[in-house]
């Protein structure tokens, strides 16, 4: 059973987790991590901010090492340096995205050439979810279709390129589920499509083409805010 506790920051008018050390469903680290990625990608915690454990663990009511763990993951996707906040640049938002487009389009197609037909169905599921669910399925949805995707690629060196850019990555899919990306959905179907035709050129050229709009999207929503 996962229990989490609520407090209000009656400061930041925001409701804060604590997040229980002996959840059985999630690690403790993990909710810790979600949190503090949270706070500073939503300007929570601003950049140059630095992070002390000891006020984090009390405010999330955990012990540290949880805490020491989120910032060492946070610190591999470059949200933390040195202890404190690093708030990405628009050109550091370009870069990173450019990065995933090149990997994630090679991975469409070595999906195409060897995922199992099963494997591809389940691609489907997640295109079928994002049609009908709510938005937290739906960013869960997007998130397990680009993962099983990246997978295919079988190389480890992708992968964990991709995995360091998760937090990144987190920001861009809540943007776009969050402001209803038009044509979000129909891009997936598009690519599961190529995928189970076994078009390995034409699935590289939708996802890359898929994620550069994303980036657009989410660049033309954070210049009206």
């Amino acid at each position: 059973m996962n229990i989490i506790w609520y407090y209000i920051d009656i400061r930041n008018k925001t409701e804060v987790k604590l997040v229980h050390e002996n959840s059985s469903s999630r690690p403790a680290y993990h909710q810790c991590y979600e949190i503090l990625r949270d706070k500073i990608l939503n300007g929570e915690l601003p950049s140059g901010q630095k992070i002390v454990e000891e006020k984090l663990a009390a405010e999330l009511g955990v012990s540290r090492t949880p805490i020491r763990d989120s910032i060492r993951k946070l610190e591999n996707e470059g949200l933390i340096h040195q202890k404190k906040v690093v708030k990405p640049t628009e050109k550091d938002l370009r870069n990173l995205f450019n990065v995933r487009i090149l990997l994630e389009g090679y991975s469409a197609r070595c999906a195409a050439n060897f995922l199992k037909d099963n494997e591809i169905e389940e691609l489907y599921k997640y295109v079928e979810i994002g049609r009908s669910g709510t938005k937290d399925e739906i960013m869960a949805a997007n998130e397990s279709f680009h993962n099983d995707i990246v997978k295919a690629s079988n190389n480890p060196l992708m992968i964990d390129i991709i995995d360091r850019m998760q937090a990144i990555i987190y920001l861009f899919r809540k943007t776009v589920v969050i402001y209803n990306r038009p044509h979000l959905i129909d891009e997936h179907e598009e690519i599961y499509n190529a995928i189970k035709s076994r078009d390995g050129e034409k699935a590289d050229t939708l996802m890359k083409k898929h994620l550069e709009n994303d980036l657009n999207f989410y660049l033309h929503v954070m210049s009206n805010q």
